[in-house]
């Protein structure tokens, strides 16, 4: 009968060990599957579409330091569950507690690491107006003046041409200068049937800080042709802008429109 008895607290305290197990593997394979899809993010490339490259190397010292601290808690905490005093656990409640945390973090590793990361869109930029913000202008002012004494205008990004024109919108200054501008198409909000963007986003630290910004091209009819979000390169010069609802005092009379492909590196810092 003492046998008996032994037998099946030892058959509870193990099934309440493995309930407590499991509920304790769940946060730490949560956290394993942070860890390693930094790791990956950082070793195929594509951190850049979550934070500046100047946070990369902090980032993946603080993951290896994650990666540590895993291992470390999961031993400590099977160390902890196994003195400590049992929990009388059915059967059933085990195989949910088991099911629930394995698909919890199958669905975590799937969504993290098997879909592929995605570029902010124009859906984004919409919720935030469009050279509002985002912009080193003494640095990029310095880096387009040296282009421009140089007499290399097309070599200008679309981020030193949204600052030269945040200083001066003078028709004067810019009526020689041409621009080749690579960004996704974002319509103008106030003229969307005449008036695009060449857009690009701002990541000052990571992407949930990116800002908006784009220099306007005058092409009524454009949604005929280009679509938005599409990638495109636009070359053309500059001219008082023909519409009579854009904000955009002067816009980029295109001479040419192509379609490309994303970058790798679609933002700019």
């Amino acid at each position: 009968m003492s046998a008996r008895r032994t037998t099946v607290a030892d058959s509870r305290r193990g099934t309440g060990w493995s309930a407590g197990l499991a509920e304790h593997w769940r946060g730490i394979g949560l956290s394993l599957v942070v860890v390693v899809a930094t790791v990956w993010l950082g070793a195929t490339g594509q951190l850049g579409l979550y934070i500046h490259p100047r946070y990369f190397g902090f980032t993946l010292v603080m993951a290896a330091l994650g990666l540590v601290f895993v291992v470390a808690s999961f031993f400590f905490s099977s160390s902890f569950l196994a003195s400590a005093p049992a929990e009388r656990t059915s059967p059933r409640r085990l195989a949910l507690s088991v099911t629930g945390s394995g698909m919890l973090l199958l669905i975590a590793a799937v969504t993290v690491l098997a879909i592929p990361p995605a570029t902010l869109t124009s859906a984004t930029a919409t919720q935030r107006e469009v050279n509002s913000g985002g912009l080193d202008t003494t640095d990029a002012a310095e880096q387009a003046a040296t282009l421009v004494g140089n007499g290399d205008y097309e070599r200008l990004s679309v981020k030193e041409w949204v600052s030269l024109l945040a200083q001066s919108d003078d028709p004067a200054l810019f009526a020689d200068k041409s621009a080749k501008l690579t960004g996704f198409v974002l319509p103008d909000t106030d003229d969307p049937e005449n008036v695009f963007y060449v857009a690009r986003f701002v990541v000052t630290c990571c992407a949930v800080d990116a800002q908006p910004i784009g220099v306007p091209v005058y092409l009524p009819g454009w949604s005929n042709t280009y679509t938005t979000d599409a990638w495109v390169e636009v070359a053309g010069t500059f001219t008082p802008n023909p519409s009579g609802l854009a904000k955009a005092a002067l816009a980029v009379e295109p001479a040419t429109i192509e379609s490309v492909e994303q970058p790798s590196d679609p933002y700019v810092y």
